[in-house]
């Protein structure tokens, strides 16, 4: 029986995509950027490209967060030739802000939520997110009061999937794996994370990725509102 949920909140609970893209095209609008690129798409699927590249890095520790957070933005300059890094960390910055103002949720976020409310379930965030924008992003979006704790990975000192993470999550719960349940969008930081760690867990499949050749240990859906019947 399952006394703690651990919920991941970018593209689990609070849409990333479609938040990130709204202030990336305010950001492609206000600094001209279409000097350096044909269209808007253009230079978003090209950011995108890298970002998620750092990302992956980010969470297996092989680069910093200022690496990344400069990095993703002089990138797609650099590819179109602009070498300013003043600019990039402009970007970087002031997209960070226009990302907190943003609100949507992924569908069904609310609903699941009042529902494990109900159940009384301890809840929890676990997120690899940087510190500035994640509590504001939680709380602007009315998610904030449904959890009990917020675990940030620069706050425990490591990030999902290490499973020091998990361990420092359980260790300040004071309970243990087999009362845990991860919900996560990411196979590899919150599903292989909730596994090396014995801890159960439930992979949203938002995007309908192939599983064919995936090891994964876990319950999935591709609807928020599908795990009430999981839990």
């Amino acid at each position: 029986m399952y006394s703690h949920i651990l919920i991941d909140l970018d593209d689990t609970l609070w849409d990333f995509k479609k938040n990130s893209k709204i202030a990336m095209q305010e950001i492609f609008n206000d600094y001209e950027l279409i000097k350096y690129y044909d269209s808007f798409e253009s230079f978003y699927d090209i950011y995108m490209l890298k970002n998620h590249q750092l990302w992956d890095q980010y969470s297996k520790g092989e680069i910093t967060k200022d690496f990344l957070s400069l990095e993703r933005f002089l990138y797609p300059l650099r590819i179109a030739g602009c070498e300013n890094i003043e600019l990039a960390k402009t970007l970087g910055t002031d997209f960070l802000y226009r990302t907190t103002q943003q609100t949507n949720l992924v569908e069904g976020a609310i609903e699941l939520l009042e529902y494990l409310k109900e159940k009384k379930y301890n809840l929890s965030i676990i997120s690899n997110g940087f510190i500035e924008v994640q509590y504001t992003k939680l709380r602007r979006s009315g998610l904030l009061p449904y959890f009990s704790n917020i675990f940030l990975s620069e706050e425990v000192g490591y990030q999902k999937p290490d499973i020091r993470f998990f361990q420092a999550v359980l260790a300040k719960l004071s309970t243990k794996s087999t009362e845990c349940i991860v919900i996560g969008d990411n196979i590899q930081t919150d599903i292989q994370g909730a596994n090396n760690a014995n801890i159960d867990a439930i992979f949203y499949n938002r995007e309908g990725c192939g599983l064919l050749n995936v090891s994964l240990d876990a319950c999935i859906v591709d609807k928020l509102l599908q795990i009430n019947t999981i839990l």
